[in-house]
């Protein structure tokens, strides 16, 4: 008799935990609401004098778990300040499951799809943490703390013989459709491709209520799918009229009275060395023999902060934008044409305003003097990094003389950096031949060369000693001054381990010791693995376990470059935060006080974030030319590298054009195939067959879909 007893407990226990769930739903509906017994009864449709006995029961447990809280008698709201909460940033991936980022916790919390409520990519939310089945914890959303953004890109569909429609948007930026009444479809048609505004969801809607603003055009053309990209990132692809206008009225010419200002540099030898398609050179290199025998190299930047005045609609509009976006087929400025590609560039046989680092450097690279202020150049040509490479290898051409002496100092500084702690991530990266409808005809991979390395290693100077020069003084104690630095934490200890157990397999050694071991194994590691099969799997690993480089005025150093103090100088004409390091060493050479810091550090973290979203539109386009070029593939066979790993499939990255296409596992019928995360493989769980990252496999292109970017690939035995 006992025994059925606390069978009965157990099992009215099991029941009303269901409707503690039920009430907890439908309060987190509106989570800042406070209810009545009756209102929650009627809310989870417990009507009958018998089940509204079990929701005040249900309540009372809730209560005494501080899930809930009584704010006076037989009044409740939901208690979000209970153990358990946490706030994060939420991460949605294709399955519509979410992972949610909480500052200071080693791993994200996956969230399941049933549990996002009305979440968004991106979205701050406060969720409630569980440990589901015993596994590792979970958790579900209660509220949506601050929404990331209300407009999306997606296609419109029509209900056939209704007055309304659904925008159905990429799964892994919002998990639901954007419901759109009649009046609402702003001239877009049945399949268009549009950007949508998210104008309420109320609070019981399965779906989110919306008005289309923006017209892309059809699904799959090359403009849409490229204006979508911008869209879908919430980048600008042209300047308001206002900010034109504002451009084209700046004083462009160089007049006596602000050249006395100067330091009048037009008669040193000058050239830039750049990609053969810029159209904006914001960097020129000078270099003079002095009669002591040194070198004096200056390294001119274009003085964009001359021309771009805080407080102006010009300048308004550049720090929204924070950096110019390359996409495959065109550059979405910082700055307006006028400024980037005319009045800042420093265009050869014109004279130019600039701010410069100049040095003196003995034979062997030691900086002897260095001087910082504003100057006025003259280029004298300009070259492309393949001239300039020609010139160093041939040592025949106009001004070689020059550029083998700086060929020469940048390979000992290069040399130096490496033996100081410095890591040679030197990836190729894709690039494409386009015909004049911007149709992929041939793909290539950039690789830099020793003119590449010239170029870099003078702009790292001028980058590392600016922040130098602000942050020390000449005893070389730490000055306090407010900067805006370019920091790289150390790379995290648990993925740098996986790293070093995984490349193990393929016989790579990694000693972790101290982090000068870390970065000399890496070294070590990236050198070895050039020209395996493994190196792009292995150098995509080596990356992984990288923290990612951001903006901030706190100076913890460039982990990647060995450096203690590094900031960005020297390229203003495309990004914001060189402009405020412009802005901040003219003050302090002024004699100005340090400003103040909270007010740096906010644009810091805005330029950070529209990096990021800069880098993932520019590598979204990327993808979609990939799949462009690979149409014209469809049915042929490739040797493939296998480069990601999931519980679903794997990708197959082609490695001759880049291109990287998945394999569903559920496509693989030779057995029942299962994951394992730590060796980053699947394996058959019949036979054994094993398809791990790095392996060499042979596929076919089945499927090639340029609206999700995406193509399908096939394993051919």
């Amino acid at each position: 008799m006992p025994k059925k007893r606390k069978y009965i407990s157990q099992k009215n226990d099991h029941k009303l935990q269901e409707i503690g769930r039920l009430i907890l739903r439908f309060m987190n509906e509106n989570s800042t609401k406070i209810y009545n017994y009756k209102q929650i009864s009627d809310g989870i449709d417990y009507k009958n004098p018998r089940q509204r006995e079990l929701v005040i029961q249900a309540l009372h447990k809730l209560q005494a778990s501080e899930r809930i809280k009584e704010t006076e008698k037989g009044k409740y709201i939901v208690n979000l300040n209970i153990k358990g909460t946490l706030t994060g940033i939420i991460d949605f991936n294709q399955s519509g499951n979410a992972y949610v980022n909480v500052e200071g916790l080693e791993d994200d919390i996956f969230i399941h799809s049933k549990n996002v409520k009305d979440a968004l990519q991106g979205d701050k939310v406060l969720i409630v943490t569980y440990t589901y089945k015993g596994k590792k914890l979970e958790g579900s959303v209660l509220e949506v703390l601050e929404r990331t953004r209300t407009e999306f890109v997606g296609t419109l569909q029509v209900v056939a013989h209704k007055d309304f429609g659904f925008v159905v948007c990429d799964k892994k930026t919002i998990n639901t459709d954007i419901f759109i009444p009649k009046g609402k479809f702003g001239g877009a048609e049945d399949g268009d491709k549009v950007v949508v505004k998210m104008t309420e969801w109320r609070p019981g809607d399965k779906n989110p209520e919306g008005e289309i603003i923006q017209v892309l055009g059809a699904p799959g053309e090359h403009e849409t799918e490229i204006h979508s990209i911008l869209a879908e990132y919430g980048l600008p692809y042209k300047f308001p009229e206002e900010v034109e206008k504002d451009a084209d009225k700046i004083d462009r010419s160089i007049n006596d009275e602000e050249v006395s200002k100067r330091w009048d540099m037009r008669g040193i030898t000058t050239f830039t060395i750049d990609p053969k398609d810029a159209k904006d050179f914001d960097d020129a290199l000078s270099i003079r023999k002095l009669e002591n025998g040194n070198w004096e190299i200056g390294v001119h930047i274009a003085d964009v902060s001359h021309y771009v005045v805080p407080g102006t609609i010009l300048d308004d509009e550049a720090y929204q934008r924070a950096t110019s976006v390359y996409l495959v087929d065109r550059v979405v400025p910082m700055l307006p044409e006028v400024l980037s590609n005319d009045v800042c560039s420093l265009r050869p046989n014109e004279d130019k305003f600039t701010f410069s680092a100049v040095f003196e450097l003995d034979e062997d690279a030691n900086i002897k003097k260095q001087w910082f202020g504003r100057t006025v150049i003259h280029s004298d040509r300009r070259f492309t990094y393949e001239e300039a490479q020609e010139r160093i290898e041939t040592k025949q051409g106009d001004y070689q003389e020059e550029i083998n002496v700086l060929d020469k100092l940048a390979k000992i500084m290069r040399a130096e950096r490496i033996r100081q702690g410095a890591i040679t991530f030197d990836r190729s990266e894709v690039r494409f031949n386009l015909d004049e409808n911007n149709e992929p005809i041939g793909v290539y991979f950039k690789i830099s060369k020793d003119s590449n390395h010239l170029i870099e290693e003078f702009m790292l100077l001028a980058n590392k000693k600016v922040s130098e020069f602000v942050s020390l003084n000449k005893k070389g104690d730490i000055t306090q001054n407010t900067f805006i630095y370019r920091v790289h934490d150390d790379p995290d200890p648990a993925k740098l381990e996986s790293l070093r157990d995984f490349v193990s397999t393929f016989g790579y050694k990694m000693n972790l010791a101290n982090t000068k071991k870390v970065a000399e194994s890496l070294n070590k590691l990236l050198h070895d693995v050039k020209g395996k099969g493994e190196e792009n799997m292995i150098e995509t690993l080596a990356m992984r376990s990288m923290s990612k480089a951001v903006y901030s005025t706190e100076p913890i150093g460039h982990y990647g470059l060995g450096f203690e103090y590094y900031s960005h100088f020297t390229s203003p004409i495309r990004r914001y935060p060189d402009l405020i390091a412009h802005r901040l060493l003219q003050h302090y050479l002024d004699g100005g006080k340090s400003p103040n810091k909270a007010e740096i550090e906010e644009k810091a973290k805005h330029c950070s974030s529209m990096e990021r979203l800069a880098a993932d539109a520019e590598r979204d386009s990327i993808k979609f030319m990939q799949v462009k070029f690979m149409e014209k593939h469809l049915g042929e066979t490739f040797t493939g590298v296998i480069s990601g790993v999931a519980e679903f499939g794997f990708w197959v990255e082609i490695p001759e054009n880049g291109a990287e296409g998945l394999i569903k596992l559920r496509d693989l019928v030779d057995d029942s195939y299962s994951y394992d995360a730590k060796t980053h493989a699947v394996y058959g769980m019949r036979h054994g067959k094993r398809y791990q990252l790095g392996d060499q496999v042979q596929i076919k292109v089945v499927k090639a879909n340029l609206i999700q970017k995406q193509l399908d690939f096939k394993i051919v035995e």
